[in-house]
């Protein structure tokens, strides 16, 4: 496996005349020819035609290193070339190959050589290195099958070229940063062999390009840079800033990355293995899917159709979705009216605020849609300010781990018949049902009611209201803290003077930061079959702690401190639960009270306290207020060691301690963080922040937290989302502005703990946004087929409008290339 000498000829014009001549001569490899035919428009043009084997290369594998410029040779070259030289002679057996090093352009109109080797690198200069012909040759051997592998300022080579530019995917911007610099690159695709050995937060110093037009959803990109480590100039990308990619490009296979600007790139460990892997697959040595990111892969259609007039037989008020093992779809309506029909509002009208909570199923075997149930609600007040308008009614569905066989449904929901007008209070229950699966029809008289607790119901808002399940049968579910967010210029939900006959509505430390109560909270149980349920080991509270006195907890809470988690999931892979929640409404930071809303994601793996109303994202206090004047601030919350002193308060006093979440977003951006003085308090100036997540941002935001993708290989479904999803969390909100719609990746080490995601990509050209696209998601879930199941809500508000719909989002990109029959080593066995 010696190597050949790499020649140091200028002479790129020189088979020109050989062209002229006629054919040249096949590759002695065989196989059957590819044709390129140079442009007729240049001046000088020729028909001519390259014959090469398809694909190019054999078991033999051989690399050749082209490193023409036209410019000064760039001193990255030599380093370039022993690497991958050192590469290709070390490692596993299967994964060896041949390099040959040439800067002559010639080997591009040579069918002999060039249909020799397994795939090219272009460790080149900038400028123009090939001629018409040359180029075509490149051209007619990637169509060919042959491989590409581009290293740095490949992307400056062959300027002129629309085709050039598409094979290395982008062109550097101007104003791109000169200087070598430590930055941290984001790698995304932990599958692909160029990445999938490197670590998820890779440090490393080169010199890193900017992108003229930013090449994501185009080709599918393995890593990013993370900008906020470096300074990356005036021709910034921002937090998407692909740095390596691959795509399968004119019947061949390209892989680009930017790193490799430093001649001591070559001889790092990390950055050797991100090219043998990047080798592996461009050689044919190695399968990959270089197209689960490519954004035309994916299509995304609606399911329902709007309903008739007057009716809603295809969707009520979006509120949820679940899919069954069989494919069929089930989804709710919350409970708001047909915008035709009149709401209730007077309290001393016994239908205050009646409305049906609709049960929907939609079978994607039939297509067809049936209306499986209706319950009477407590919700359908319409929209107005936080005293008449609510947010209850029917708010959750999931299906018992049995379904397939007993057709158990468990609801979540607010009867109209057990409101109390007077006091105006209510009852939230989860109860389960039985569908008939041969009908789809809901047996309401089946009606098991498992658990059930007292909401006020003067004042809205944020119920809650997602299930999930564990491995091991545990129900999640996710209460809201309900509460109004009128009382305390959007900051901490810690007012404890407004009050209806006795019950206070302002105060989430009566709710959500009281151990004694179940709103606010993300409760687990483990349901029997008789109806009743059991308490699972491993919750925050026993229900029978001895603290203070006694009788202060309930055993059923395994979260407190949540605000609005209206979706939660869970991934049974690692039983992780994973939840989101809307947060105040504060529009910016206050010295006095402490930070803007954050709406908040939380990678959650034990039992714990995650702050609500006392401390928000990373461990960021609020101020408190008491009695007599709750406009006064006292002092700042100890998230480490918090204390429920509220007068509303009949729960524990010493809470336990605030856990940091995982992602949370504001007006200002995401992960906003500030200095800290010595007693830990933030700064909480906007000159002083810093964003930590620079790739989401609010404004108008509620959280809409989706699912960890599970990829099932024995999974035929057509439409199934690829194995590169396979781990990635899915975070959205509602809206589809600067909001986040992105999957996420966390490290292991640190989920559960408030470590940040170290890796996010978007969904919006995937799951698309806009006014006729998914512009109110409201919630998401993949099916047993592999195909993501999508909820928009509509354009209105408590009510279901020609917008509101199902949506069923689909992979067409096929599967990974080479095809088994092409592999290098394959053929080398046959």
């Amino acid at each position: 496996m010696q190597r050949t000498p790499h020649h140091r000829s200028r002479s790129r014009r020189g088979v020109a005349a050989a062209l002229a001549a006629g054919v040249m001569t096949a590759s002695l490899l065989g196989g059957n020819a590819a044709s390129a035919r140079p442009d007729p428009g240049m001046p000088g043009a020729m028909a001519t035609t390259l014959s090469l084997p398809s694909p190019p290369g054999g078991a033999d594998v051989k690399v050749l290193v082209f490193h023409a410029s036209a410019t000064e040779e760039s001193p990255t070259v030599d380093a370039g070339i022993a690497a991958i030289e050192k590469i290709g002679l070390t490692g596993p057996e299967a994964g060896r190959f041949t390099t040959v090093a040439s800067d002559d352009p010639a080997v591009f109109t040579n069918g002999r050589k060039l249909g020799k080797f397994n795939a090219v690198v272009f460790l080149t200069g900038g400028g123009d290195v090939l001629d018409p012909e040359q180029e075509a040759g490149l051209e007619a051997y990637m169509e060919a099958g042959g491989g590409f592998l581009g290293i740095h300022d490949a992307a400056r080579t062959e300027p002129y070229s629309d085709w050039f530019t598409g094979l290395v995917g982008a062109r550097p911007a101007a104003g791109s940063p000169t200087s070598v610099q430590r930055a941290t690159v984001e790698i995304g695709d932990r599958q692909h062999p160029a990445t999938k050995n490197l670590p998820l937060e890779w440090k490393r110093p080169d010199k890193w390009l900017n992108w003229k037009d930013n090449p994501s959803g185009s080709v599918h990109t393995v890593a990013r840079v993370r900008e906020i480590t470096y300074k990356p100039g005036a021709s910034a990308n921002g937090w998407d800033h692909p740095v390596s990619w691959c795509r399968d490009y004119d019947g061949g296979r390209s892989f680009y990355t930017a790193m490799g600007g430093t001649a001591d790139s070559f001889a790092e460990a990390d950055f050797r293995d991100h090219l043998r892997g990047a080798l592996d697959w461009t050689t044919r040595i190695s399968q990959a899917d270089c197209k689960a990111t490519i954004t035309s892969n994916y299509t995304a259609e609606k399911v329902t159709q709007p309903n008739q007039p007057g009716r809603n037989d295809q969707i009520g008020e979006p509120h949820g979705l679940v899919t069954a093992p069989d494919g069929r779809v089930l989804y709710i309506g919350r409970g708001g009216a047909d915008s035709s029909k009149p709401v209730v509002t007077d309290w001393n009208d016994p239908n205050i605020g009646k409305g049906l909570g609709q049960i929907h199923v939609y079978d994607p075997t039939t297509k067809k849609v049936t209306l499986a149930g209706e319950l009477t609600i407590f919700g359908n007040k319409g929209g107005g300010d936080e005293l008449i308008k609510v947010e209850e009614g029917l708010l959750g569905i999931e299906l018992d781990p049995d379904f397939e066989k007993n057709g158990w449904v468990y609801l979540h929901y607010t009867p109209h018949d057990k409101i109390d007008r007077d006091k105006q209070m209510a009852v939230r229950q989860v109860s389960r049902f039985t569908l008939d699966l041969a009908t789809n029809k809901l047996d309401l008289s089946s009606e098991k009611v498992l658990l059930h607790w007292p909401v006020q119901i003067h004042s809205c808002c944020h119920a809650g209201g997602g299930m999930a399940w564990d491995s091991k049968g545990n129900l999640y579910i996710a209460t809201g803290d309900n509460n109004s967010s009128g009382f305390s210029d959007g900051y901490s939900g810690n007012n404890p003077q407004p009050n209806y006959k006795g019950v206070s509505f302002a105060d989430a430390r009566r709710t959500a930061g009281n151990t004694n109560n179940l709103n606010g909270k993300i409760l687990r149980i483990h349901p029997e079959d008789d109806g009743t349920y059991t308490l699972p080991a491993g919750n925050l509270f026993t229900g029978k702690e001895p603290d203070e006195g006694g009788g202060k907890t309930r055993g059923e809470i395994y979260v407190m401190g949540v605000r609005n988690p209206a979706r939660i999931s869970i991934d049974k892979s690692t039983d992780t639960l994973y939840a989101g929640w809307v947060g105040p409404d504060a529009g910016s930071p206050s010295t006095t009270w402490g930070p803007a809303k954050y709406d908040t994601f939380s990678a959650i793996t034990q039992a714990g306290n995650h702050g609500w109303p006392y401390c928000m994202g990373n461990k960021q206090p609020y101020r408190d207020r008491n009695l007599p004047d709750p406009s006064k601030p006292l002092g700042w919350y100890d998230c480490d060691h918090p204390k429920n002193e509220s007068p509303n308060n009949d729960g524990l006093v010493n809470l336990p301690p605030i856990t940091s979440n995982t992602i949370w977003y504001s007006p200002q951006g995401g992960g906003v963080d500030y200095p800290r003085d010595a007693n830990g308090i933030p700064s909480y100036k906007v000159e002083d922040q810093k964003q930590l997540l620079p790739w989401l941002k609010g404004g108008g935001q509620a959280t809409m937290n989706g699912p960890v993708y599970r990829y099932d290989a024995a999974s035929t479904g057509a439409g199934k989302w690829p194995s590169y999803w396979d781990g990635k969390w899915f975070v959205g909100d509602f809206y589809d502005d600067t909001q986040p719609r992105h999957a996420v990746l966390t490290d292991p080490r640190t989920a559960g703990k408030g470590g940040l995601p170290t890796h996010a990509e978007s969904l919006k050209k995937i799951i698309p946004v806009g006014a006729d696209g998914i512009r109110n998601l409201m919630d998401w879930k993949f099916a047993p087929d592999g195909s993501l199941y999508v909820l928009d809500y509509g354009r209105g508000f408590f009510t279901s409008d020609s917008k509101s719909a199902l949506w069923r989002v689909t992979y067409k990109g096929g599967a990974a290339t080479p095809a088994v029959k092409d592999l290098a080593r394959k053929a080398a066995v046959q």
